[in-house]
């Protein structure tokens, strides 16, 4: 049993590494895919050029910056560079508005949809776009270029992200930066950065807590491997189990694999409580083992399973965020409960051998 458990330690972990943070599907992610909201963003996002999904990039620049041909040529520039990166649908900026606008006093002439060198002729143009259309501020020094995107799945969300900072990497300078992000995408981009920083920190602190609390209520480093063990194996395969489901990393999911954390210890308490128990009688390990599943054995068979029926039944919510959480949440308590019966003394038997 130790070497099948290793062998799905290893096998899992090489999976829940491939886990995406970020959304994985198109549409809003609480709620189902079939929903009437997500059937109606996919005709929307399907037959125009516009989307739901829109990260605003922000020009920063001096001010007067609107009506400086290198400011405006750059950011024109930026825009084409942000329209041939993969997932976009289209893009909305000031200096793609002037060029138009340019255009429009010559009668519409292709030939003349550029930008003027002319300051006076670009004042001309810029000045027809009102601050109400997000495009510009009142002095000239922020320009927001508006990106429409086919989705907000995880890869394209990383690969706009990428693209707007390799842009400011290379172009950028004192007199205009380009910045992430404003718009419903840009938040998501900002928050799956943000949990890709923080996924393993909080793993970490969460096995800190267990280790250090264990050890400090059995004073011995074999009970608290053969608590914490288990435990890890079942946080691996929640993420391989996250991989197969494609449900991605995100706020939402997060947390829950520490919650299964934080109440999967408990069955290794109640077992090893019991077993130490036991033991001071001076029982054998073999049947202080036994004594101690026949007490506490039902009790965690039983708490194992009402937790995961309970969470369960969010499988059949209306809200996709909640469907997704109730079957982590049930494979991790059906999983903990099964590693402490099954697992959990196998490894004892190992550790506690020379008794």
């Amino acid at each position: 049993l130790v070497i099948l458990g290793a062998i799905l330690f290893v096998l899992g972990f090489d999976q829940a590494a491939r886990v995406e943070v970020g959304d994985l599907h198109q549409g809003v992610p609480e709620l189902r895919p079939e929903s009437r909201y997500n059937r109606d963003t996919a005709v929307i996002t399907e037959n125009f050029n516009l989307g739901v999904d829109v990260l605003i990039a922000f020009t920063e620049t001096v001010k007067d910056g609107s009506v400086d041909y290198e400011v405006m040529e750059l950011l024109d520039r930026f825009e084409w560079h942000l329209k041939n990166v993969e997932g976009v649908k289209s893009v909305l900026g000031l200096a793609g508005m002037a060029r138009k606008i340019n255009s429009g006093y010559s009668e519409g002439s292709l030939k003349w949809q550029v930008l003027p060198f002319n300051q006076a002729m670009l004042a001309q143009s810029v000045g027809r776009v009102e601050t109400s259309t997000g495009l510009t501020n009142l002095d000239g020094s922020v320009l927001p270029v508006m990106v429409f995107l086919e989705d907000h799945k995880a890869e394209t969300l990383r690969q706009v992200v990428a693209a707007v900072k390799a842009f400011d990497t290379e172009y950028g300078r004192e007199k205009i930066r380009f910045r992430l992000a404003g718009g419903n995408a840009g938040v998501m981009a900002a928050s799956n950065e943000v949990v890709r920083e923080a996924q393993f920190p909080i793993l970490i602190y969460v096995f800190a807590a267990v280790i250090l609390l264990c050890y400090a209520s059995f004073r011995s480093v074999r009970i608290v491997i053969c608590i914490v063990l288990p435990l890890a194996l079942v946080s691996v395969l929640a993420h391989t189990l996250m991989l197969w489901m494609d449900i991605g990393l995100k706020t939402s999911t997060l947390p829950v694999v520490a919650l299964g954390v934080g109440e999967g210890v408990d069955y290794g308490i109640y077992l090893f409580s019991c077993f130490l128990a036991q033991r001071k009688k001076g029982l054998a390990f073999t049947e202080a083992m036994d004594a101690a599943m026949t007490q506490a054995g039902s009790g965690i068979v039983f708490t194992g399973l009402t937790l995961s029926v309970g969470v369960g039944t969010w499988a059949f919510s209306a809200l996709q965020i909640q469907v997704d959480m109730g079957i982590l949440l049930m494979f991790m308590f059906l999983m903990n409960m099964v590693c402490a019966i099954v697992l959990l003394p196998a490894i004892a038997r190992l550790l506690f051998r020379s008794e």
